[in-house]
């Protein structure tokens, strides 16, 4: 298809430097100050996915050791290798080795609060050890994974989730770029599906541009597998109004025709409950038990029973609300 390149777009359009970054202008200019200086401690990033934790390394890498950057830089995966061995081995070994025309090497590690805790205990005495010639980025979701002894030997950098402004303007510009069109609804759904996530938000666009040149807000949710937000609330009036078996039907569209799965549907029932009008004290139960069933599904329950059974106890609390 025209304009359509076969590379992944989250890739061909990652940012090279440190100001393509997006977002994020609070941590880059202090990422700027340790390239200005050739120096830097261990450091830890921590934020939710897609939101340039990755890219900021990788940038920093490139803007403080120039064209040879790969060869003081080494990315591993802590998902992938998250036993003491891969600490003892692999990263001691990079660790030890002589930076190449810089004061220092770089150890990326990704996804770190996958780690075991001995594996941290391990890591902990490597970057004590050869903090001379090697530098750690730590990347992780939950900073509190990563115990105290690391975390107090990193500047620690707490991404957030990526404005909806700031994803209008790169989505623009890659649209600009890919010659598509799209339309004002159609970014206001991107927005939606991504909650903050450049990396999803990139995906989606071009999964939709595979499809069409001009991309609207039908488009998106079939390639997302999104519900629309009026659907899902149409899901819950229905069921604080009393009609369990008309609320049971839609969930059924969700689940048959939508191929949904539980997570998901709850994950946009929670968005859904924040969002729209509803008696403080009824916001307060209702987020109750979304947060009981997704207890339940993540213990393995059956997802049916358990949406179904939350439901019901929508209708009740419908019910209940009504007579007060």
């Amino acid at each position: 298809m025209d304009g359509i390149v076969e590379e992944v777009w989250v890739e061909k359009y990652r940012p090279k430097t440190l100001d393509e970054v997006v977002g994020q202008d609070h941590i880059v200019e202090r990422l700027k100050a340790y390239v200005k200086q050739k120096s830097m401690p261990h450091l830890l990033f921590s934020g939710p996915p897609g939101v340039g934790k990755t890219a900021c390394a990788i940038c920093l890498a490139r803007e403080t050791f120039g064209e040879g950057w790969s060869s003081n830089f080494v990315e591993l995966n802590a998902s992938d290798e998250r036993g003491i061995n891969v600490v003892r081995e692999k990263i001691k070994n990079f660790a030890r080795t002589a930076p190449i025309g810089a004061g220092f090497r770089i150890i990326f590690l990704d996804e770190a609060d996958a780690l075991t805790p001995d594996a941290q205990s391990a890591l902990r005495r490597t970057m004590e050890m050869y903090t001379r010639t090697c530098r750690f980025i730590l990347s992780c979701n939950y900073s509190s994974k990563i115990i105290e002894p690391i975390q107090s030997r990193c500047a620690i950098y707490r991404f957030k989730p990526i404005s909806d402004d700031a994803i209008e303007k790169r989505l623009s510009y890659i649209a600009k770029c890919e010659k598509i069109t799209i339309t004002p609804d159609g970014m206001g759904a991107i927005v939606y599906v991504a909650s903050g996530d450049m990396r999803r938000a990139v995906n989606v666009l071009q999964a939709a541009a595979m499809l069409t040149k001009k991309i609207d807000v039908e488009t998106i949710y079939d390639v997302a597998s999104f519900v629309r937000p009026e659907k899902m609330e149409e899901l819950v009036k229905t069921a604080l109004a009393g009609d369990f078996l008309s609320a049971r039907k839609i969930l059924d569209s969700f689940m048959l025709e939508d191929g949904l799965a539980g997570d998901d549907i709850l994950l946009q029932l929670h968005r859904v409950l924040t969002q729209i009008e509803l008696p403080e004290k009824l916001r307060i139960e209702l987020m109750d038990r979304v947060g009981e069933a997704d207890f339940r599904l993540t213990e393995g329950a059956n997802e049916r029973i358990q949406l179904e059974a939350l439901l019901a106890s929508f209708v009740s609390l419908g019910k209940h609300a009504g007579k007060d």
